[in-house]
Formats: C-alpha cells, structure tokens, sequence
C-alpha cells in the first residue's frame, strides 16, 4: 500500500517502520513544520492515511481525506464528541474511516476481558468498581481513550453505573461521587506508553485486571494491520471489527 502518515511524532515514526518492514510505502508524511503539504491533492497519491496527531486536529484531517476519497484509520482519541456527524457523513458519502482508543491486539483482548468480567460482577453488588489509567506526561488527552472504553464496557454489563467521571490527579472532582458513577483516575507520569487497571473492591478482598504496555510499538504495528484490513472496504468501522471473539 501506499500510506500517507498524519501526525509524523514518536507514534508516527514507529508507524512507518512497521510499514516499511511489511512492505509498503509511505508517500506523505505530515507534522507540525510541513504542514503545507497537507492538500488533497497530495492525499490522494495514498491509498490509506493513518492519523496519529492531536485531537484538535483528528476531524479535520478526517475531512480531508473524505475529500480526497482517501480512507483513514484513526487513532487520535479526544474526538469521540463529533463520532456519530463523522460516522453519518463518512457513510453519506460513501467514504472509508476505521477508529480505535487503542490499536493494540494485547489491549482489544483486555477490552473483551473486561466485559465479560463486568458481566459476571453484576451478580456481586458488593463490589465497587473502578478504572484507572497511567500515561506520558505528553498525553493531552484525559482520560484516554482506552480508559473510556474500557469504562464504557463495564457500563454497557453492570446495571448500577450510569455513566462515568473522570479524576485527574492534581484536580480532583469538584463533586462527591454518586453510586451510578464510575470513576477513572487519570496519572500522567514521565516515560509511562500507557497501563489500565480495572478494580473491584469489597470490604474482603479485591479483584483487579490490568494492561501494561511495555512501548508504544504495539499500537503502531496494529494501526498497520488494521490498514491492511481496510483495503477493498467501504463504510464506518471501529477496531472492534478486526477481532471476532467468541
């Protein structure tokens, strides 16, 4: 494939390593001192765009490749508020988009893990639940992405959460804490790719599940294979669609 590189920092030089290593090329590359280059017309010299840039810019870029009919697969987080306009308008004009919190196949595991952990939980009301994410000190975004949707997961299973409140350390919550709410501690510690937690406690005991990423060279090598998939498809996909578990 020929792949146009959206966002060209730490997460995109791995990208194009693995592309390189799988046998495709990278015919774009955009960061912060290029952006000039960034035209439709030179996005359609791709096949597959792949953002990794910042969640102020994501939809944007997702309009442009729309424009160039370019397909893109998303990995920029904190965007999820314009998700059902980009979904509605992708598929209006019959355009290409693949979106994930995280590319990770360790991750997407843990994702399902963790549904099929909640569902069973729901029996137990004396546990309490809780998520908590640990990241870089770059990331911008609080919480993650991977934090929601792991958050989500447990929402979707356990019937006495509502909805979830996010605690970023250094701000805590300005109000106290009600039992349909979940909470996310967000950390931001120097050198950290990303680790998630899930804990439920009792007064007894606890039980805990947790995701340590050990580099950021899992999400890249997923954004690829996940571009791979994308090929000959038209429509809205999410990275979910990748996996089939049972």
């Amino acid at each position: 494939m020929k792949i146009a590189l959206l966002g060209y920092g730490k997460m995109g030089q791995i990208i194009e390593r693995f592309s390189m290593e799988r046998g495709h090329e990278i015919v774009l590359k955009i960061g912060i001192e290029n952006l000039d280059d960034f035209t439709v017309e030179n996005l359609k010299k791709a096949d597959v765009a792949i953002d990794f840039s910042a969640p102020h810019a994501a939809v944007d870029n997702i309009y442009k490749c729309f424009e160039a009919n370019v397909p893109v697969v998303v990995g920029t987080t904190g965007w999820y508020g314009e998700l059902q306009r980009i979904k509605n308008d992708c598929e209006a004009s019959n355009n290409t988009l693949l979106y994930g919190s995280n590319f990770s196949i360790g991750v997407n595991i843990f994702f399902h893990l963790n549904k099929v952990l909640a569902k069973l939980m729901n029996n137990y009301p004396a546990y309490e639940v809780q998520v908590e994410e640990i990241h870089h000190t770059q990331k911008l975004d609080a919480p993650s992405g991977t934090a929601m949707t792991i958050a989500e997961g447990i929402i979707e299973e356990i019937d006495s959460k509502k909805e979830w409140v996010n605690e970023l350390e250094g701000t805590p919550i300005s109000e106290k804490l009600r039992n349909d709410q979940l909470l996310i501690e967000s950390l931001r510690i120097e050198n950290v790719p990303g680790t998630h937690t899930v804990v439920y406690s009792s007064e007894v005991d606890d039980i805990e599940i947790k995701h340590t990423a050990h580099s950021r060279a899992g999400f890249a090598l997923g954004a690829v294979v996940a571009a791979e998939w994308l090929q000959n498809k038209k429509g809205f996909y999410s990275i979910a669609d990748i996996f089939n578990f049972k």
